[in-house]
């Protein structure tokens, strides 16, 4: 399967978002989920508005599913904006699958106040949703194998690569 560049996706993600930041209103926060959603918000937001607030989101605390995949997270602090009360979060992610990271995001961007409007844009939406999650900008839709999973390598170069899980046959 040939993958697109994510230059080219980050470009596509920059002309959809640019209308946002061209209003007379306040500019919308960029806020990125970590780490592949914070790299491609770093890049939009050097792009498309040098000038906007930019955060980052690690939601490892606010994961429901770390204990049934065996994994252990790492929590770090979340650097956001300290007045977000009403304002427009430009919300980033790199792969949107089950919906999970984003509800995770969302949940703990609402532990921070009271945003007017949350926008998601995510480089990759490879659908299979487990709750009812949609992007409003997406760079691409793919589909994948159920076993294979499609994942953003950096922060330099950034790369799109398709991981297939293995199955251990007893």
């Amino acid at each position: 399967m040939s993958l697109p560049s994510v230059e080219s996706l980050i470009e596509k993600l920059g002309q959809a978002l640019t209308p946002y930041f061209s209003s007379s209103t306040t500019e919308p926060i960029i806020v990125g989920i970590e780490t592949g959603g914070a790299w491609i918000a770093e890049k939009l937001h050097q792009r498309i508005a040098p000038e906007a607030e930019l955060g980052r989101l690690n939601i490892s605390f606010y994961r429901d599913d770390f204990t049934r995949s065996g994994l252990h997270p790492t929590v770090k602090p979340s650097s956001l904006p300290t007045d977000i009360d009403d304002k427009t979060i430009l919300l980033i992610d790199d792969v949107l699958h089950s919906g999970r990271t984003v509800r995770a995001a969302m949940n703990e961007i609402f532990d921070y106040g009271r945003p007017q409007k949350i926008i998601l844009a995510v480089l990759i939406d490879r659908g299979e949703r487990e709750i009812p999650i949609q992007a409003d900008v997406v760079g691409a839709t793919m589909e994948l194998d159920s076993g294979s999973h499609i994942k953003l390598e950096g922060p330099e170069p950034l790369k799109l690569v398709i991981k297939t899980l293995e199955t251990n046959a007893g």
